[in-house]
């Protein structure tokens, strides 16, 4: 261990966050979470015996970063993002499949279970996760068990302990309905992914309302998953993203200054198109909170014009997300394209100040290629002038251009945070895509 890296432990704090284990060239080669991360991170360089592979990983760091959390559960959420954003080899090299795990609930079925699986399937299930700790995730379940109970095995009808011990929502002795189980699922699933805060104010509203309306049963039955939650804030489980320190989180960092933002941008929207020929054309809309996916907040849009013209599909779809006055505003969006798609999308935009960035993959597609982004123009870059003429926009052809390239490496920070945001911008919207396309070949 270099002198740097001993200092540096020594201010490591007593509450829970997540690390980054970096090696001599500042790559990310490990990412951990940890309910103290003074202990756990120490105990990497400890004389204690190890395994080959763990004494091979300690070989290789040269620097530790870490971002402090709330509660171990956060840490537990944020590492999950952190490793797939990042794709550190160490996790790859160290990870036993065995260590992660989904939360798995079927809500077509009648009666719904919750389990946990390693693998999840395309049998229309709904798949949280995955989470890299077996152990965390169940205890975290447990505990929300007491707020929504819920069932771990498949329902047979029959009372058992867990009935008297109300870790059942109780269908089996008349207590409840499977319809208003499954909307405590829904609560449910929302609290796992994050949708934390806003799940609060929802079910205070409800609690009142069925108050007002006389539904005295129903109110307390609200009140009391009210409570719970907030009771959990207060043990170990989930407390709202945006208490990170994102000021940790080098991505964001570094997206201000390229971006001259006043803040680290909290809110990140990312889109993409996906069609066939034109055919069954669909856009996504993924949210990012402070680095980490916000799967709660993610929309999806089927668009009204069908056509093969991504630049208009796009100003479509930013149109209509603009007039959502009930959607918190992005700090800043990302589109997949390049020059022509955000400048297509430019003038919507303005009249809001919500920056704008494209990800432009055209040219080399491999694994170490750089990674291309249209940037807007900064004062300082006023001089800069690009002209397009070979786009099928005439609105912004022959003009000069608002965006400036910037190359950056495959491996930074900002690049991998970009990647992240794009990535599962593709994949909710070929998801969508395909889901329709089926759909329409069964009519």
């Amino acid at each position: 261990m270099n002198e740097a890296l001993k200092e540096k432990l020594k201010t490591l704090p007593v509450y829970p966050g997540v690390y980054f284990h970096k090696n001599e060239a500042g790559e990310i080669i490990y990412v951990g979470k940890a309910a103290v991360l003074k202990n756990r991170v120490r105990q990497y360089f400890q004389n204690s015996k190890k395994d080959a592979k763990t004494e091979a990983l300690v070989s290789e760091i040269y620097d530790t970063d870490w971002i402090v959390v709330d509660t171990e559960m956060d840490a537990l959420f944020l590492e999950s993002e952190m490793i797939k954003r990042y794709k550190p080899k160490w996790n790859i090299l160290l990870r036993d499949d065995k260590t992660v795990s989904y939360v798995r609930i079927d809500l077509k079925s009648k009666v719904p279970y919750i389990s946990l699986t390693r693998t999840p399937e395309d049998d229309g299930a709904k798949y949280v996760g995955p989470f890299y700790g077996k152990t965390a995730i169940e205890r975290a379940l447990r505990i929300l068990r007491r707020v929504f109970p819920y069932y771990d095995k498949p329902y047979d009808g029959k009372k058992t302990l867990n009935t008297d011990l109300a870790l059942t929502p109780g269908i089996e002795i008349n207590k409840t309905t499977p319809a208003e189980y499954k909307k405590d699922l829904r609560k449910l699933i929302r609290y796992l992914e994050g949708d934390r805060e806003k799940l609060l104010i929802d079910l205070e509203l409800q609690m009142k309302k069925l108050a007002k309306d006389g539904k005295y049963e129903e109110a307390a039955t609200v009140r009391n998953q009210l409570f719970g939650l907030k009771e959990l804030k207060k043990k170990i489980v989930f407390s709202n993203k945006e208490f990170l320190d994102i000021s940790s989180d080098q991505a964001l960092s570094q997206l201000q200054k390229m971006l001259d933002l006043k803040e680290p941008p909290r809110r990140i929207e990312g889109y993409d198109i996906s069609h066939q020929s034109g055919e069954n054309a669909v856009a996504s809309m993924v949210v990012f909170i402070n680095g980490a996916s916000d799967r709660s907040e993610y929309r999806k849009f089927k668009l009204k014009t069908q056509q093969n013209n991504d630049p208009e599909s796009l100003r479509e779809v930013i149109s209509r997300r603009l007039k959502h006055k009930e959607w918190e505003m992005p700090d800043l969006i990302i589109l997949d394209g390049g020059l022509i798609q955000v400048s297509a999308v430019l003038p919507l935009l303005e009249p809001f100040n919500i920056p704008i960035i494209g990800r432009d993959k055209s040219g080399d597609h491999s694994r170490s290629a750089s990674v291309k982004l249209w940037v807007p123009l900064q004062e300082k870059d006023s001089i800069f002038s690009l002209y397009h003429t070979n786009d099928n926009l005439s609105s912004i052809s022959d003009r000069p251009s608002k965006f400036k390239p910037v190359i950056l490496s495959n491996s930074s920070h900002v690049s991998r945070l970009i990647a992240r945001i794009d990535e599962e911008a593709h994949r909710f919207a070929i998801t969508y895509h395909t889901h329709l396309k089926r759909k329409n070949m069964l009519k």
